[in-house]
């Protein structure tokens, strides 16, 4: 055979296994695209709820603060069932520890039967999306229902964060925040006021001059 026959025999051979590779690549890349189209949420319409994970719902379902009460917990005013485990360390008294306990079965008791109540109008969400019946003005009353009820819920815990501080000293309150690792904006509190807070109360709080 010719070199230049073989050449070509060459040419040919390698152009025909470009195509074959190339087929087999758009395939592959086509079957992964598949997998890869997949939802993030995919599994969650499984859920009994399903804006909110088994998880979520356990909390709910015991009371738990389910992080609502951030922006009273990290701008230094604590809830009651983190300042009794930290009872010890912070200094409580008998009174204290005995009104604190009152504050936490108060606010859970509320906080069960409102954490119910929340997730009864998520569930009710899904239930009108399931049904084949939509209009706007019926989503809006679901809508609202479900804030109400969260808004409720949030409520409830923030307000039980602020009322501890009718229990305990601003100078436990340093110290709680000390320990709970939030001291960076508590060491000088009288001089370093934390934005958005009102000078003279925040001062007022924490016992400043």
């Amino acid at each position: 055979m010719k070199a230049t026959s073989i050449g070509r025999y060459a040419s040919s051979l390698i152009l025909a296994s470009c195509v074959l590779f190339g087929a087999a690549a758009q395939a592959q890349t086509l079957h992964h695209g598949n997998n890869m189209s997949h939802s993030p949420y995919a599994g969650q319409q499984n859920r009994t709820i399903t804006s909110l994970s088994a998880d979520d719902q356990e909390a709910l379902s015991k009371g738990e603060g389910w992080g609502l009460a951030k922006p009273a917990e990290l701008n230094g005013v604590p809830g009651p069932a983190h300042l009794l485990e930290l009872g010890d360390e912070i200094g409580l008294s008998a009174e204290q520890t005995e009104q604190l306990q009152k504050l936490f079965r108060d606010m859970k008791a509320q906080a069960i039967a409102l954490g119910n109540e929340y997730m009864a109008a998520e569930q009710a969400l899904d239930d009108y999306f399931r049904d084949a019946e939509l209009s706007d003005r019926t989503l809006r009353q679901k809508v609202d229902q479900t804030e109400q009820a969260r808004a409720n819920l949030r409520f409830l815990h923030l307000s039980y964060h602020h009322r501890t501080l009718d229990v305990i000293t601003p100078e436990q309150v340093q110290i709680y925040n000390q320990l709970r690792g939030y001291d960076q904006v508590m060491d000088d509190p009288c001089a370093n006021v934390p934005e958005g807070h009102d000078p003279v109360m925040f001062r007022k709080h924490m016992g400043c001059d």
